[in-house]
Parts: C-alpha cells; sequence; structure tokens
C-alpha cells in the first residue's frame, strides 16, 4: 500500500464486503436461485468495483471477472459465491500488508516497504508469496 488513504479503503472494502455477504447470505438461504434485486445489485457491483481497484494481480479473485451484469440479473447464491471469494482474496491482501513490532507486541500495516504507525489486525491467511 503506498499512503493511509489506501488503509482507509481496505477497511471500508473488508466491511462493505462483509455486511452485503451478510445480508445476502439470508436470502440465498430462503431463496438460492431468485435473482437478486437491481437496487441490491448496483451496490454489489459498486463493491466488487472498489474491491477490483485494490485486488489486483495475483490478489484479483478471477482475471476475466469485474461485475454482475444487470440485465440478466444474477441469483441470491451466485452473489454470496462472488462475495465469499472477495472477502477470502482482500483478508489475504490485507494478511500480507501487516507486519508485527516485537517493540509493542501489535501489528501495523505496511506502507511503501515500512511498517507505518497504523495499527491492524494480526493477519488471518498465513503463509501467503508476496508477489
Amino acid at each position: 500500500m503506498k499512503n493511509e488513504d489506501e488503509v482507509n479503503n481496505l477497511g471500508k472494502l473488508i466491511v462493505q464486503l462483509h455486511g452485503l455477504h451478510t445480508e445476502i447470505s439470508l436470502l440465498a438461504k430462503k431463496s438460492p436461485n431468485d435473482g437478486l434485486n437491481l437496487f441490491k445489485l448496483k451496490l454489489v457491483n459498486k463493491v466488487l468495483a472498489r474491491g477490483n481497484e485494490i485486488l489486483t494481480g495475483h490478489y484479483k479473485p478471477f482475471e476475466d471477472f469485474n461485475e454482475f451484469d444487470e440485465e440478466a440479473l444474477p441469483t441470491n447464491s451466485d452473489v454470496t459465491m462472488i462475495l465469499t471469494l472477495y472477502i477470502e482474496q482482500v483478508e489475504r491482501f490485507r494478511s500480507d500488508n501487516v507486519v508485527y513490532s516485537d517493540k509493542d507486541y501489535h501489528w501495523y500495516y505496511v506502507i511503501n516497504g515500512e511498517r507505518s504507525n497504523i495499527e491492524g489486525a494480526a493477519p488471518t491467511k498465513l503463509g501467503t508469496d508476496k508477489k
């Protein structure tokens, strides 16, 4: 990451992905094959667009997928599956961009290859390789 704004954008993306996943998962449990309504689909596509800006290279879940087609409404289960994959990759990206400080026993985000003063959570995806 290059600056504090990118760390903040990552945090916002994580919250939005989890929120959408929670809500649409409930719909998918009730009616997995029903189409998502256009209002919700537009929100999902906005969050996916932000995800595609942040999750570049090997972090992007699919090279050829950017957003859902609004003309062919995807099913609740399709959206849940894609959100799950984005959540996994955003956590892998976050985990690859935090380091541990032996001085104060906290995790910090890495900005421009250096430890910043922005605290983060411990990584959950250990053993990822940075490319």
